[in-house]
């Protein structure tokens, strides 16, 4: 598999979030962790409101700090994944979203991409934010082979009624 490097969104990489955003559309695949961007007016504005969530100072009411990724594969250069890392959980993320959340690129999966993505997080989650114990939710069987491939572990499924959905709930330690 190709080597990947997480970066904290910036304007760099703009144009390659707006094609992701195009390919998961026309794929009708969600996107999960990638912040607003289902909604994006512009990739401007899609940076601008994941940098709100930064700071104590700009953070939407009701939402919690969160730190957007970008997974760039090196040999290219190429925006394969996007994960979003947030801090402490509310009410909501506690039932039904977790600590994080992560997505590949619908013409990048099944390559490993998410188990090395979320790997690669769990150091910044420990090191940096001190978080021990992660919440981590997943709707398919990909997503929870990339979570028990991290050492998750299984506590329960649950219904998540606003969007109709079965997740299955773990727990993963942060190294």
């Amino acid at each position: 598999m190709d080597t990947l490097k997480l970066v904290i969104a910036n304007g760099e990489y703009l144009a390659q979030v707006w094609d992701y955003r195009r390919e998961c559309l026309e794929a009708e695949s969600r996107m999960d962790g990638c912040g607003p961007l289902r909604k994006a007016e512009s990739p401007e504005w899609w940076l601008a409101e994941t940098e709100k969530y930064l700071s104590p100072d700009t953070l939407p009411a009701g939402k919690v700090m969160a730190t957007q990724f970008l997974a760039i594969r090196e040999r290219d250069n190429t925006l394969v994944g996007m994960l979003q890392v947030r801090h402490t959980l509310n009410d909501y993320l506690a039932q039904f979203g977790g600590h994080i959340g992560y997505s590949v690129r619908p013409s990048e999966r099944r390559k490993g991409y998410a188990k090395e993505m979320l790997r690669l997080v769990l150091p910044y989650c420990k090191d940096t934010l001190g978080i021990d114990r992660l919440l981590i939710f997943c709707e398919n069987e990909y997503s929870s082979r990339t979570v028990r491939a991290n050492g998750g572990v299984y506590e329960c499924t649950v219904h998540e009624p606003n969007e109709e959905l079965e997740l299955e709930k773990f727990w993963i330690k942060s190294t």
